[in-house]
């Protein structure tokens, strides 16, 4: 592939990508976006077309359940008003304390990111001989993690459709602002991409982009 065009949906391919290993170990492929680019829409659809799926976003609740050594971290760091009086974890007051500034989101990563990769790669590394294992992980280049990947493909839209999509969802406009301002830039995440998703379409376009990236392995 070149470039794959569906609907208002582009996919262009940044760098050769490995051919198909029908009969050898799993393709690791990450798959990675900013907040409310439709990277997890992406993601739950080559799930359904057969890939493996880790998903950060998930294991990163499974990781804070209460009890949890991460959780007691977490508690020990921020204070303890970010934990709730039934022990979990309250996301909002975390939110409103950590992305206030870029020290504490470097601090939350530090304690929940070896964690949550742990978790994810025991999924990877357990995929069939053949598959295509994918893992949805928002903070891949944060985490100078996109080396260990036979390929990232990135999922980008533009920032007042983010917004939108992020308002639908309850998040606030100067709070959704300042999420993406932690995260990393587009350039940067251009510098280790294979293949760069433009989701400027329909839901339903970006799934069937998804599927057919997706097929470029299986």
């Amino acid at each position: 592939m070149d470039q794959i065009v569906i609907g208002g949906a582009r996919a262009r391919l940044v760098r050769p990508l490995p051919p198909p290993h029908p009969t050898g170990p799993a393709r690791v492929v990450a798959l990675t976006g900013g907040i409310g680019s439709g990277k997890s829409t992406a993601a739950r659809e080559m799930e359904r077309r057969g890939a493996v799926l880790a998903d950060a976003d998930a294991l990163a609740r499974e990781v804070v359940a209460p009890g949890t050594p991460v959780l007691a971290r977490i508690r020990e760091r921020f204070g303890e008003d970010v934990v709730g009086v039934d022990g979990t974890l309250d996301r909002a007051a975390l939110a409103a304390r950590v992305f206030a500034d870029d020290a504490s989101v470097a601090a939350l990563g530090a304690i929940t990111h070896p964690a949550i990769d742990e978790r994810a790669w025991a999924i990877l590394r357990a995929a069939p001989r053949g598959s295509v294992a994918v893992y949805d992980v928002p903070l891949l280049v944060e985490g100078g993690g996109a080396g260990l990947f036979d390929a990232v493909v990135v999922v980008d839209a533009a920032v007042e459709e983010r917004l939108e999509r992020l308002g639908a969802r309850g998040v606030g406009r100067a709070d959704a602002l300042r999420r993406m301002a932690s995260q990393a830039s587009d350039d940067q995440r251009r510098a280790v991409a294979s293949v760069w998703i433009d989701n400027a379409g329909t839901a339903d376009e970006l799934r069937a982009l998804a599927a057919a990236v997706l097929a470029q392995w299986l």
